[in-house]
């Protein structure tokens, strides 16, 4: 088995097999050896902002000394992007071998596990195998029965910013979506939270209670923004927020946003909580581990003059936070977007949060079968008095290159945005001069 075969086999069982649930995780860890078993973990949940947190908590840690591996999903171009140990990516090779360990198991059992599952498997090998001294580890889906939570109680449960999602599978409410990512917590660890609404904390603080876990709450007023702009480093642009957390101490944070400094806050409370429990985390290391990290296709200027921004934002609270950093940064550009929706999000509210900065927007069909089609949205907007075409081709691919050739790179500012899975595709076809 090759990288490439092993990502054809974890594939080939694609979310058609997918039932929420811990069943099947715990049978293939189990022929495994219960890798996890073996591992510390800090498990992070919530509707927006878990990956953000998740690469701010991993480049603490690295920045630390620890060894740190770090479990995302879903990938922007390459399948090894949901697998990194201190900042680098596990290789075709060693995922091949990981996953021979995985499927040995998983071909034994009489009800084979998922895609996620498989990959939730393989990445606990992974990091077991590599020792890793710390694993930061994203939920998929959920919390409660996402195959993330197979761990026994981890170092700290991080409960992000919730909002109404898959509701299908977490419940139509902000308390029952609550209740499916407060299944995170277990006996002896502690929640960090982010301050939603009562009836959401409520939740979080009766699972707690009835968990013997310890619940401690973020205070935004801690945070105070200094400054914020935009700093030339090695060739690229970074957006970069100076702030003062508590009395005295000042951070720089190399992520865009008032989104993000929320996200922050939260980390910094888990910082706090995770140094009680013994982890050598000093100012040093969190200093830098927060100027230093990089999240791709979250507010990522690939390119200025003219501007190319890379944005996954997919929901209606993501397009706020895209809205509020072009006001902030780019108050008299306008953009083409190119833009790409799925048909069960909030589609019409994200589209007009982004009226005021679009000279005109390219629209595709991400590669979905829950896409909303291009000319559907293109149609949208038209109503919505912006001029909108629809990018045609008889592949996605071709789609794809039509949708950036028409945006023009070379001469309009271009924001790519709507969909986390076409961003990532659409950048990883721009060439690397137009991104200088």
């Amino acid at each position: 088995m090759n990288g490439n075969e092993a990502v054809t086999y974890i594939r080939s069982y694609q979310w058609s097999t997918m039932r929420l649930g811990l069943e099947r995780i715990r049978e293939l860890l189990e022929r495994m050896g219960n890798p996890q078993k073996k591992l510390h973990f800090i498990h992070v949940a919530g509707t927006n902002g878990k990956g953000s947190a998740c690469a701010m908590l991993a480049s603490v840690f690295e920045q630390a000394g620890y060894k740190t591996g770090l479990f995302t999903s879903p990938e922007l171009v390459h399948f090894e992007e949901r697998m990194v140990i201190n900042g680098k990516m596990i290789t075709p090779e060693r995922l091949a071998e990981v996953t021979k360990t995985t499927a040995a198991a998983a071909d034994a059992m009489e009800d084979h596990p998922s895609e996620f599952e498989l990959s939730t498997a393989a990445a606990m090998q992974y990091f077991m195998e590599e020792h890793c001294d710390m694993v930061i580890l994203e939920v998929g889906l959920g919390g409660e029965l996402d195959s993330t939570n197979v761990i026994d109680s981890p170092e700290a449960a991080v409960l992000m910013n919730i909002g109404l999602e898959h509701t299908q599978f977490l419940g139509d409410t902000l308390p029952k979506i609550a209740e499916a990512k407060a299944g995170i917590i277990k006996p002896g660890t502690t929640a960090v939270c982010y301050p939603v609404n009562e009836d959401v904390q409520a939740v979080f603080e009766n699972a707690c209670r009835l968990r013997g876990a310890s619940c401690v709450t973020t205070d935004f007023g801690c945070l105070q923004l200094l400054e914020r702009g935009l700093l030339q480093e090695n060739g690229k642009v970074i957006p970069m927020q100076r702030f003062q957390w508590g009395r005295e101490t000042v951070y720089e944070l190399s992520l865009a946003g008032v989104n993000q400094l929320k996200n922050v806050s939260v980390v910094l409370t888990a910082v706090e909580e995770l140094r009680k429990k013994g982890w050598k985390l000093s100012e040093e290391a969190v200093r830098a581990g927060l100027r230093s990290v990089r999240w791709p296709a979250r507010f990522e200027i690939l390119r200025s003059q003219p501007y190319l921004i890379a944005d996954g934002s997919h929901n209606p609270q993501c397009i706020e936070a895209l809205a509020e950093n072009l006001q902030v940064h780019f108050p008299k550009e306008r953009f083409t977007f190119i833009m790409g929706v799925l048909a069960d999000k909030n589609f019409r509210e994200m589209t007009e949060q982004l009226l005021p900065f679009a000279e005109r927007f390219v629209c595709v069909t991400p590669d979905n079968p829950r896409a909303l089609a291009a000319s559907a949205l293109a149609e949208l907007l038209r109503e919505q008095g912006v001029e909108a075409v629809a990018a045609e081709g008889r592949t996605p691919d071709e789609m794809y290159d039509r949708a950036l050739e028409m945006a023009g790179l070379a001469d309009h500012n271009v924001v790519l945005c709507g969909s986390l899975y076409l961003v990532g595709k659409l950048r990883a076809k721009i060439p690397e001069s137009a991104k200088i």
